[in-house]
C-alpha cells in the first residue's frame, strides 16, 4: 500500500490511471523522485508526510509534520455530532448550531462538519499557528473558507461562554507512561504536543472538560476522542455531567466521550 501511495505521488495520478496504465515506464527523473520516496520512508517517515495529503471524511487534506495525520478512527466523532444534531431536531442542516473543534490540527473535523451541516456555524481552535496555517489551507482547497472561524487558543481561551450547542475535539490522550507502546514512527515523526497529554494522559482532557461545561449553551454536547486505556477515568471526569456515554470504534475499542451539559445548565 505504501509503495503503491509513493508511485502515485510520484506520477501525481490516481489509483485508477495507475492500474490503466501498467505499461508505463517512469523516466529517469521521476526514478529519480520515487526512489528518494522510498528512502524517506525506509526512515519511518509516514507516507502522509511524505505526499502531504490524507483523506478523511472523503475529504482529501493536506498534512504535515505540524499536524497530527487524520484518521479512521476519528471519523466517529463526526457521525456522533450528526447523530446527536439530527435526534435534537437541528439536522440535517440546522439553522443556529454552533460548534467548535478544540485542537483542530489539519481542521479535519471542522471541515467534514461544514461539509455535513452547510447551515451550522463553525469555528476551529489550536495552539500552533503552523496548524492553523495547514487547517486554513484545507479550508480555501474545499471551499469552505467563509464557514469556519480560526482561533489560535489553548483549548477554548478567550471563546465566549454558553456560546456552543457542540464541543468537539481530538485532544492529545496518551500518557507519557504508555510511550513505548506507541508506534515508533508516531513517536519519532507526528506532532508530540498532539499526541501525549503529560505522564497519565488526562493532563488535557482534565483541562477541557471544565472549560467545555463554560462554552456550552444549556444542553449542549461535548464529544471527544479517547482511547480505551483511559475510558473509565474519563467517565469519573464526567460524572457531574448528564447523558453520559462512551462509543466504541469498529474494533472494540472505546473511542469516544459523549456527555451532555444540563438543560438547566
Amino acid at each position: 500500500m505504501n509503495a503503491e501511495l509513493l508511485i502515485m505521488f510520484t506520477l501525481a495520478c490516481d489509483r485508477a490511471h495507475l492500474y490503466a496504465h501498467p505499461e508505463r515506464e517512469l523516466t529517469i527523473n521521476e526514478t529519480q523522485r520515487y526512489d528518494d520516496a522510498l528512502a524517506r520512508r525506509a526512515t519511518g517517515t509516514p507516507a502522509q508526510y511524505i505526499t502531504g495529503h490524507q483523506e478523511f471524511w472523503g475529504l482529501d487534506l493536506i498534512v504535515s509534520p505540524a499536524v497530527l495525520i487524520p484518521r479512521p478512527e476519528t471519523e466517529h466523532i463526526v457521525e456522533a455530532v450528526l447523530e446527536l444534531a439530527k435526534a435534537d431536531g437541528r439536522g440535517p442542516s440546522p439553522h443556529h448550531l454552533c460548534i467548535v473543534d478544540v485542537g483542530t490540527g489539519s481542521g479535519a473535523i471542522a471541515l467534514a462538519l461544514a461539509k455535513e451541516l452547510p447551515s451550522a456555524e463553525i469555528h476551529a481552535t489550536d495552539i500552533s499557528l503552523e496548524a492553523l496555517e495547514v487547517a486554513r489551507a484545507n479550508a480555501a482547497r474545499h471551499g469552505l473558507t467563509s464557514r469556519i472561524e480560526f482561533h489560535q487558543a489553548d483549548l477554548l481561551d478567550g471563546l465566549s461562554p454558553s456560546s456552543f450547542d457542540f464541543v468537539v475535539s481530538n485532544p492529545p490522550y496518551v500518557g507519557e507512561s504508555e510511550e513505548d507502546s506507541v508506534q515508533l514512527e508516531v513517536r519519532k515523526f507526528e506532532p508530540r504536543n498532539a499526541v501525549f497529554a503529560g505522564p497519565t494522559g488526562l493532563e488535557v482532557i482534565e483541562r477541557l472538560i471544565p472549560q467545555a461545561h463554560g462554552a456550552l449553551r444549556p444542553g449542549g454536547w461535548l464529544v471527544f476522542e479517547i482511547s480505551g486505556t483511559i475510558a473509565d477515568r474519563v467517565r469519573g471526569l464526567l460524572a457531574s455531567w448528564g447523558e453520559v456515554e462512551i462509543r466504541n470504534d469498529l474494533q472494540g475499542i472505546a473511542r469516544v466521550a459523549i456527555a451532555r451539559k444540563s438543560t438547566n445548565g
